[in-house]
This record gives structure tokens, C-alpha cells and sequence, in this order.
């Protein structure tokens, strides 16, 4: 029997506390009350979350485009749950680590996860360094890559960890790499309630792989296209540019809004993003400028003061690849995940 969002698992505890489906309402109101701000978000979204409404509100976090409000299936959340819980072989009382804002929907996928798998959740707060101890374990975790990066030291007592709100670096994966923490880079967005495909990091793995129930396909731009009638997603066009390999997997290339064509060829800059790494130690990205005889030229973007850099750096990139100027930001605009955002960034010149 699948449960119903009116449900609270009686295994579920939050901050070492059990509390049924009725004592929510008097929890919410305290969290709102006397709460920090994250934690009034987690109390609002819990009395949405009780209400007789079957759908909620939740706002996208604006890091692929402008912020928006959407309407989301209560059933279809629960349902997203259940199958993380199948996917990690989560069960009741299981240990997990709560870190993430409640503003968005990774952090309310958190709370609906607990509440349906009756998981026993640690919530701390959404800081950029979540853990701060190292004599609690956890068997499943979810963080975004600035954290995951400050938490090195103690992944070794998270069990399962999946990681999104941003593509995880080359070089964050070759640290990865070396932990016993099985960890997860996540594809997924609001509407889908968070993932929807996963690729294993801890096995080097280059394709994302779709969790049960959930198929993929393309239009003719390449775009991928998600179904999953469990979430109440049928054929969601993305602007996610991708390789499909099959109607379950798919390799990730980079944004369609992102792409540039110079001199007629279309280059993405997530590639050419991905082959600099190591190669810059500043926080970078790749964007263009409009260009009289190309079209559009490529630009690297490098936070901080500027300084001079090798001129073989770009010698591994395609003649269409290399940059044709390099642009110093002192500070690059982020969201609230830790991704930069290109298009504000470049506004701050």
C-alpha cells in the first residue's frame, strides 16, 4: 500500500523527537515562532504541508532561470520519497542529516522524506560547513558541492550521500574518488520534486542513470525530455543538452542556453569549463560576447584579482574552444546552492 501525504510514518523523529501527523501543527508554529530563519521556512512549508490542499507552492531556486512558483503534487512528492527510499535502501530509522535550506525543494524533500520512510533526521543549519562534529553517523545525507567540499573530513560517517544544486567538479570527484561514503552526483529539478537520475560517483561513472519508474527521450535539439507518471511528469522538456544513450541513461553536455556559436560551430561551455579544470585555480566559467566577424566569441570569466597566467593553458582546447579574451570579476554572483550564475556575474561589470 502506497502511503498518502496525510501520513506520518510512526518511526519518524526530528532532532531526536517523535511526533505523530497531529503534532505537527504545534511544531510548526514553534519553528515559525521562535525559530531561525531556515527553520520558520522548514515550520511554513510543515503547515502547507498538513493543510487539506493535495498541492503546494514551492518556488524554483532561479540558478538556470528567472525564479518562479510552481504548484506541486503532495501524492507525487510522497511518491518521489518512496523511491529514493527503494533506490538507497533507506529504512525506518534510518539516520539522516538534514542541511539543506527549506526554502527550495531538495530542503522540503528532506522533511517529506523523513515523515514517509520514517527516517530519524538530524537537522542542522544550511551552512556552507554542515558537519561539525565527528562522533555522529549517518546512513544518508544530501548536500550541494560547496558543502560536500568543507565536509571532507567527516564523510567517513555518511554511509550514502547524493549531492546536487550544481555539477559536481573533476576535482571534487577525484576526492571523492578515494572516500568509502558511497556518493551520488543527482540530475532533477522542482518540478520533477528533486531527482530524477543519479550517477555514481564513488564508481566513476559517466552517465546518469534514471531511478525506477522514470524514462527519458530527446527533441531535435538533443534537449532531454523526462517522463515519470509516478511524479506526475509527462514529457517535460528541459534545456538540458544531453547524449542519450537509451530511454533510461543519458551522458550530461551542458545548457542549450548557455551554448555559443562562434564562426558557425556550436561550442558548450560546460566542456570547455571541464578541460580547464586543474589548469586555473581561481573560481571560473565560460561565456561570450557578441563578436563582428564570429557571431559570438568565447570569454573566460575568472573571479578575483587578475593575474597573468601560462599561455599554454588553453593549448588542449579546440581552435574554437580557446577563449579570445579573459575577463576578472572580483566576486562572482551565486545562488543559494553555491552556483555561480553566469548572467548576474557579468551584470556586476
Amino acid at each position: 500500500m502506497i502511503p498518502k501525504f496525510n501520513k506520518v510514518h510512526n518511526r519518524f523523529q526530528l532532532n531526536g523527537q517523535h511526533y505523530s501527523y497531529e503534532d505537527l501543527k504545534e511544531v510548526s508554529y514553534s519553528l515559525i515562532k521562535e525559530g531561525s530563519p531556515n527553520e520558520k521556512a522548514a515550520g511554513e512549508f510543515l503547515i502547507e504541508w498538513i493543510s487539506a490542499d493535495e498541492r503546494i507552492l514551492v518556488k524554483t531556486s532561479g540558478s538556470t532561470g528567472k525564479p518562479k512558483n510552481i504548484l506541486l503534487s503532495k501524492q507525487a512528492m510522497v511518491n518521489s520519497a518512496i523511491a529514493t527510499g527503494d533506490f538507497f535502501s533507506l529504512n525506518p530509522g534510518s539516520k539522516a542529516l538534514h542541511c539543506l535550506p527549506n526554502d527550495f525543494i531538495a530542503g522540503k524533500m528532506m522533511l517529506v522524506r523523513a515523515m514517509v520512510l520514517g527516517l530519524d533526521l538530524h537537522v542542522v543549519a544550511a551552512t556552507s560547513t554542515p558537519i561539525q562534529d565527528s562522533f555522529r553517523q549517518y546512513d544518508f545525507a544530501a548536500m550541494v558541492p560547496l558543502q560536500v567540499e568543507n565536509s571532507l573530513r567527516y564523510l567517513p560517517n555518511v554511509k550514502t550521500l547524493i549531492i546536487g544544486g550544481a555539477p559536481v567538479s573533476n576535482e571534487l570527484k577525484s576526492k571523492l574518488l578515494k572516500m568509502e561514503t558511497q556518493c551520488y552526483e543527482t540530475y532533477g529539478m522542482t518540478e520533477t520534486s528533486t531527482h530524477v537520475a543519479v550517477k555514481e560517483v564513488s564508481k566513476n561513472s559517466q552517465s546518469f542513470k534514471a531511478i525506477p519508474k522514470v524514462s527519458f527521450s530527446n527533441d531535435d535539439r538533443n534537449c532531454l525530455i523526462i517522463s515519470a507518471e509516478h511524479l506526475e511528469v509527462n514529457d517535460l522538456v528541459t534545456n538540458d543538452v544531453v547524449e542519450l544513450i537509451n530511454h533510461t541513461q543519458f551522458n550530461w553536455i551542458g545548457r542549450y542556453d548557455n551554448v555559443i556559436n562562434t564562426g558557425g560551430v556550436k561550442v558548450f561551455p560546460e566542456e570547455i569549463e571541464a578541460k580547464l579544470v586543474g589548469h586555473i585555480q581561481q573560481p571560473y566559467f565560460i561565456s561570450s560576447l557578441p563578436d563582428t566577424t564570429l557571431g559570438q566569441q568565447v570569454v573566460l570569466y575568472i573571479e578575483g584579482e587578475e593575474i597573468e597566467h601560462s599561455s599554454t593553458v588553453f593549448d588542449h582546447l579546440s581552435k574554437f574552444e580557446k577563449p579570445k579574451s579573459i575577463i576578472f570579476i572580483p566576486k562572482f554572483a551565486r545562488s543559494s546552492s553555491g552556483k555561480i550564475q553566469r548572467g548576474k556575474s557579468i551584470a556586476l561589470i
